[in-house]
């Protein structure tokens, strides 16, 4: 077995993650979370919670999962969120048709239209993985899960691709919430729904899946952060546009600090790339190895026609290579834009200047006592159309003593001598703009099980006279989670030595109290204590507590640690607090008992 095996063996025999449905046979792209992967799933979510929310400001809100058929018109997902499928003339099987292609080793297929992957699928022979027959003509294949609301034909609806469009769909309200003043933002996380081809990447590519996203609005043209010192000396890891378009092979992973990153123009500005720097910090505080993490810009062919810049956070797994697990990008107004459009509302916040200025501009005032009279009920929209425009388009317009306009097929002739226009100064306080969106989008199913793969470690023991006789029980080898404390399932096993009353009723009484005191912690008395330290270790519990029969002579237990196996001695009345401060990193192991 590789590693992803490994990891999904222990994952499904000990209660992290299970094959939806498997009663009834299972289906792809569906995985449920037993009891310690959603425990592990939920503290990521915690921690994520906690730079955003908390040290961020910026304020989570929860909108449906199903939304309606205008929303997706608006986003583009209803015309253009679609992979290429092609599906086999014998089994019927339904293929990504540039996955194939990839697959053999040409690159780029994914910026492929379908009659080019149809030509290279043809020119390179390639069958059916699955039974070799000869693959159909590929077409454009909607990803989207689409429903009905309500009975009868009811309203079209979408199971959600992304959480993010609740949240532009609700930027009047947000705006409002923050009283206008930008920049200001709003988190979700959540489940979005993605009808995938053929997912066979097990959960790092789900029909079902949990997003994290923050859209932040900012003031187009102050992208300089207010905290940007926090993170300007910070190293990362980036893999730009020039590297990665180096024909010789040369292309790397460059090192340089977020400020030099900003000052060469590698990333866009200030505001992205202390995105992308607090990424790189959630990221290894969960638990991904900083040795394995880099972040790559979209290339130009595959970057987002609205986006001014955009770079993933991928991480190095041991079957799939580097996976995509946070998306960073500056969306320009492109969204609020679009919904603008859609909805026939403006988005948008006003402005103030730090100080008023004076402003020349030419001004088009109709008279609207007589535009009623002449236009009716069309008069407000001849003169909002007069409003609009510019001096060289009412010059344009102007055939004798009257400005003629076509709106929508009908012809409006205004008489001069109702219109005033001329160039107008006057004091300007501030200005409405439509913001732009900075977006860290992040995939937590995958950035769970990239945890979980960076955190599993295989051993070998070597036995010598002075180990523990059950320590090394029957085991050269044992296999061990080295989870971060604070996203481990549990932080503390509580062991009786033996399941005898004089011991059992002061581990529990010890259990209890750690318990309340916030700390999670599993209780368990059954079998050899060697055999429960390697339950513990290959669900990555940090620390063991065992409790034998010193605790009746002196009040002292022994503490274990999972990575190093070192065990020290501690008073059983300060545990809770030694504890506390070994979770919390402050203190070494050793600086928090006597050496066994």
């Amino acid at each position: 077995m590789d590693k992803y095996d490994k990891v999904i063996d222990l994952a499904k025999r000990r209660g992290f993650l299970w094959n939806s449905f498997e009663l009834y046979g299972g289906a792809a792209g569906f995985f449920d979370y037993g009891p310690l992967g959603c425990t592990v799933k939920r503290k990521i979510e915690s921690i994520w919670r906690e730079f955003y929310v908390l040290n961020e400001g910026y304020m989570e809100i929860e909108v449906p999962t199903i939304g309606i058929e205008d929303i997706f018109i608006a986003s583009g997902h209803v015309g253009g969120f679609s992979d290429p499928l092609c599906e086999c003339t014998g089994c019927a099987q339904s293929f990504r048709a540039d996955h194939l292609i990839e697959a053999i080793g040409v690159e780029g297929a994914g910026a492929l239209n379908t009659d080019e992957l149809d030509a290279l699928i043809e020119k390179h022979k390639i069958k059916c993985p699955e039974c070799g027959a000869a693959l159909g003509k590929s077409y454009e294949f909607n990803l989207m899960f689409q429903t009905k609301i309500g009975p009868g034909i009811g309203r079209p609806g979408y199971l959600r691709p992304e959480t993010a469009q609740g949240m532009f769909v609700d930027f009047q309200r947000l705006s409002r919430f923050y009283r206008e003043k930008l920049p200001f933002g709003a988190v979700q996380i959540g489940k979005s729904y993605r009808n995938e081809i053929s997912p066979r990447q097990g959960v790092l590519r789900l029909r079902e899946f949990t997003q994290a996203e923050c859209e932040i609005f900012v003031d187009p043209s102050q992208k300089n952060h207010p905290n940007f010192q926090k993170y300007a000396q910070q190293n990362l890891f980036l893999y730009p546009q020039a590297e990665q378009e180096k024909t010789d092979g040369s292309g790397k992973t460059i090192s340089m600090t977020v400020e030099q990153a900003v000052k060469n123009g590698v990333i866009a500005h200030e505001f992205l790339a202390y995105c992308v720097a607090l990424t790189n910090d959630f990221l290894t505080r969960v638990g991904i190895s900083p040795d394995r993490l880099r972040f790559r810009q979209h290339l130009k062919d595959e970057m987002a026609h609205y986006a001014m810049d955009c770079w993933d956070a991928e991480v190095k797994t041991d079957r799939f290579g580097w996976v995509e697990v946070v998306g960073i990008a500056d969306r320009t107004d492109y969204d609020l834009s679009a919904h603008a459009k859609q909805s026939k509302i403006e988005l948008s916040v006003y402005v103030e200047y730090p100080e008023p200025v004076f402003e020349t501009k030419f001004v088009v005032k109709p008279d609207m006592g007589k535009m009623g009279p002449l236009f009716k009920g069309k008069a407000k929209v001849v003169a909002d159309k007069l409003k609009s425009m510019t001096e060289k388009e009412i010059k344009a317009a102007t055939t004798g003593n009257e400005i003629v306009l076509t709106m929508e097929s009908e012809t409006f002739k205004i008489p001069k001598e109702i219109v005033v226009f001329g160039e107008e100064t006057a004091k300007v306080s501030g200005k409405t703009i439509v913001p732009h969106v900075i977006e860290p989008s992040y995939g937590i199913d995958r950035i769970t099980y990239c945890v979980m793969e960076h955190a599993f470690d295989e051993e070998e023991i070597e036995k010598t006279d002075s180990d523990d006789e059950e320590e090394s029980e029957d085991n050269s080898q044992r296999t061990v989670m080295r989870f971060k404390n604070e996203v481990a399932p549990f932080q503390v096993a509580i062991h009786p030595l033996m399941g005898k009353p004089a011991l059992v009723a002061p581990a529990k009484d010890l259990f209890n109290e750690i318990v309340a005191a916030g700390i999670m912690a599993d209780y368990d008395e059954s079998g050899t204590i060697g055999k429960r330290y390697r339950r513990n270790d290959e669900i990555g519990i940090p620390f063991s507590v065992t409790i034998d029969f010193e605790i009746l002579e002196n009040s002292t237990v022994t503490v274990r640690d999972r990575d190093s196996m070192k065990q020290i001695r501690v008073s059983a009345n300060d545990l809770v607090q030694i504890l506390k401060d070994l979770i919390r990193e402050k203190k070494t192991f050793n600086e928090s008992g006597k050496g066994l």
